[in-house]
């Protein structure tokens, strides 16, 4: 059995910047971080348009409280108004904090850190490298954790949190190399896993975001908080799904339909192009569904809509957004300098996830913690984000978020002992689980169940949601959970055989979906990115309040907690 005094799963920023922020306030706490890819291939490493801080570089009148109250404006109102304050008023000192330790933002000519238009943000507040801000910051980070003597464990997969008595005791884990079961013993255990975009068929995420995380937790019987929250990102480039950056819209670019308008004042006049992505999302596909999309050689009448980078100029396109630029170019052989874009939303960002409180502490229901075990980043919901994130707000909680975790971690460590734990039962529980699927006479490949599942998610519970749709998407999810249990492996090998780790990810997937749908099944309003047709208006009097969902075979149980309301009251959100 492998012994750490904290072990965090996920290289991303959230568990880097929080093993950071251990080493920092004491180097004597012996910290692992175990991935199931290398940390620089993190999810994190995707994330293009930047970082938002009230650094008032570009625009003085700016300030954290505008910056909070756009935060909660942009989330409906469902975000916890006293993590927005503690998001906001951190954020520059981690911007200048990631400065010093050399991530390499884009400048102004006088020297200073450059920020730009970001959607929902009422002033210029986002920070910036180039297109590349998260590659920009991992890359530090993950050298960080080599300064810290942090142990990394690469390329091994989680298989299990281990929960015992309300208490958080370690994980179990496979090592995809070989085959090998470990079980980790831990004071405390930290997730920051990421999120699940490979529920749906076209997502901006990899082929990593699975909701490991989340799924465990769930399983373990943790509850999961907001889960019909779903962002779908507005540019996803057509067919890929591959994300177009907010930034070049922010940049300046124009969505415009089969008839060259520029839709988007129809929707949201004030803000147009940069307006929240739930609300230029649903302008998308409603301009699609009227008729007026295109197709990607400009006929009239197709599933997507076109960005246009036209206007802006060789020059700005490649010293701003050049990697936006080189994807429309390497997966469509677009050049956005004579050409536009064709683009449509995709499956993008978890609004929800593992509850916690302002320490990272997970929530074991309203009231409750689980004892050792912690959350931060996309896998965690400090509700920050509430119905909708604004762009920019992401990277900023992993940071903020990861460091004030990492923080409350150090302190909680100190006086613990390692938990009582016997490690042969979970070795000989994931040895038979890992027998059986390898065993498995089957007649379906992973590959085709996990693909209907993704379009049954995609289908029933996407930009535009009601009951009848989920009804039958719950139903059609009840299916594949069914065929789950007939796929089978080509390769029965230990060596490096990922066919075992794709069938552990779509249980995952799996779970996570079913969360996903039954919350939004019984939250009869529209708030945010949750749009119901036949609910069509926000319902604070019944649902002004958090989800809580508890999974199990049987099915999944809901209840509620209260929304915190600090300074900001609920009303219309207009653009």
């Amino acid at each position: 059995m492998i012994e750490h005094d904290v072990i965090i799963v996920g290289g991303g920023l959230a568990g880097c910047r929080a093993a950071v922020e251990i080493g920092r306030i004491n180097p004597s706490i012996d910290v692992a971080v175990v991935a199931k890819t290398h940390p620089i291939r993190s999810h994190s490493v995707a994330a293009q348009g930047g970082i938002a801080a009230t650094l008032k570089n570009v625009d003085s009148t700016d300030s954290w409280e505008a910056h909070a109250f756009d935060t909660v404006k942009g989330s409906d109102y469902l975000a916890d108004q006293d993590a927005v304050e503690l998001l906001t008023k951190e954020a520059p000192d981690v911007v200048i904090d990631l400065e010093h330790m050399g991530v390499l933002f884009s400048r102004l000519p006088d020297g200073r850190i450059a920020q730009r238009a970001f959607g929902g943000h009422s002033h210029n507040r986002t920070c910036y490298a180039a297109d590349k801000t998260g590659h920009a910051m991992l890359h530090e980070l993950v050298n960080n954790l080599r300064r810290y003597g942090v142990q990394v464990y690469e390329e091994w997969y989680v298989m299990r949190l281990i929960l015992e008595e309300g208490q958080a005791k370690g994980l179990l884990m496979y090592h995809i190399l070989d085959g090998r079961l470990e079980v980790v013993r831990a004071k405390v255990v930290m997730f920051a896993t990421g999120g699940y975009g490979r529920v749906f068929n076209t997502t901006s995420n990899d082929f990593a975001s699975t909701g490991d995380g989340l799924a465990m937790s769930a399983m373990a019987g943790v509850p999961l908080q907001d889960m019909e929250f779903v962002q779908f990102h507005p540019t996803g480039l057509y067919p890929v799904g591959v994300l177009i950056s907010e930034a070049v819209r922010g940049e300046g670019a124009y969505l415009i339909n089969s008839e060259g308008d520029r839709f988007m004042a129809t929707y949201a006049p004030s803000r147009m192009e940069l307006a929240p992505r739930d609300i230029t999302s649903r302008a998308i596909t409603r301009e699609i569904r009227a008729g007026r999309g295109v197709y990607p050689d400009g006929r009239p009448g197709g599933p997507c809509v076109f960005l246009d980078l036209r206007h802006m100029g060789q020059e700005k396109i490649m010293s701003r957004i050049p990697f936006c630029w080189e994807e429309a170019h390497r997966l469509l052989g677009v050049d956005a300098v004579y050409e536009p874009m064709p683009v449509r939303p995709t499956g993008h960002y978890s609004m929800g996830g593992i509850p916690v409180n302002t320490e990272g502490q997970v929530r074991s229901g309203p009231d409750g913690f689980v004892e050792g075990f912690f959350a931060a980043g996309e896998c965690a919901c400090v509700s920050v984000h509430g119905a909708n994130r604004l762009g920019s707000n992401s990277l900023l909680e992993c940071v903020v978020y990861g460091k004030i975790t990492g923080a409350a971690i150090a302190r909680y460590v100190e006086n613990r002992k390692l938990p009582d734990l016997d490690d042969r039962p979970y070795l000989q529980q994931a040895q038979q689980e890992l027998q059986s699927l390898v065993d498995r006479a089957g007649t379906l490949r992973i590959g085709a169940v996990r693909q209907g599942f993704q379009d049954a998610m995609s289908d029933h519970c996407g930009v535009f949601r009601n009951d009848e749709l989920m009804r039958e998407g719950l139903n059609q999810l009840g299916q594949y959970q069914q065929q789950y249990q007939q796929i089978y492996l080509d390769d029965k090998g230990k060596l490096w055989n990922t066919e075992i780790i794709e069938a552990l990810e779509l249980r995952s997937l799996m779970v996570v979906g079913q969360l996903i749908l039954a919350s939004a099944l019984n939250r009869q309003e529209s708030r945010g990115a949750h749009f119901r047709e036949d609910y069509p208006d926000r319902d604070d009097e019944k649902f002004l309040k958090h989800t809580l969902s508890y999974y199990s075979p049987a099915g999944v149980d809901i209840r509620y907690r209260p929304v915190t309301i600090t300074q900001f009251q609920p009303k219309e959100r207009k653009y």
